[in-house]
């Protein structure tokens, strides 16, 4: 069976107890829950959580070399991570997808959020749906022409 990576950045093995009211009250097992059961047996859910850039920059690496899709949550990263925006540029330049999903809209947020280097390398972007945009992300990856 074909995987999916879902990559999610620092802080966000917190999710459940940081600041639930932008972030949601349910932690990344329930996310990997929900995704496993929207996925229905077409792919396998292989959801990752690093506080570490280099960690992260890795599993890029890894997609690359596996010709995995990825879905990525970069969290803080996304506003200044040049290496981890080359390395994502290095997935969507081998022909596989690598969509940018955030739980929160950073356009909604502070000024410093609003800017993300991973954009213009990404495939496409979801924000601002909760856990659901991770849906939306998995969603667009077993579409067909998606």
């Amino acid at each position: 069976m074909a995987s999916v990576l879902v990559l999610n950045g620092p802080n966000l093995g917190r999710l459940g107890s940081r600041e639930p009211d932008v972030y949601g009250s349910q932690d990344l097992g329930a996310l990997e829950a929900a995704l496993t059961a929207e996925a229905a047996g077409r792919v396998s859910i292989d959801l990752r959580q690093t506080n570490d850039e280099a960690e992260l920059i890795s599993w890029l690496y890894e997609a690359v070399d596996t010709a995995t899709p990825v879905i990525l949550n970069p969290a803080a990263f996304t506003h200044y991570s040049y290496g981890l925006r080359d390395a994502a540029a290095l997935v969507t330049k081998a022909g596989l997808p690598l969509i940018e999903v955030h739980i929160s809209n950073p356009h909604a947020r502070e000024t410093f959020r609003h800017t993300s280097v991973i954009s213009g390398v990404a495939t496409g972007v979801i924000a601002g749906f909760g856990f659901g945009s991770y849906r939306l992300a998995l969603v667009a990856l077993l579409t067909p022409g998606g």
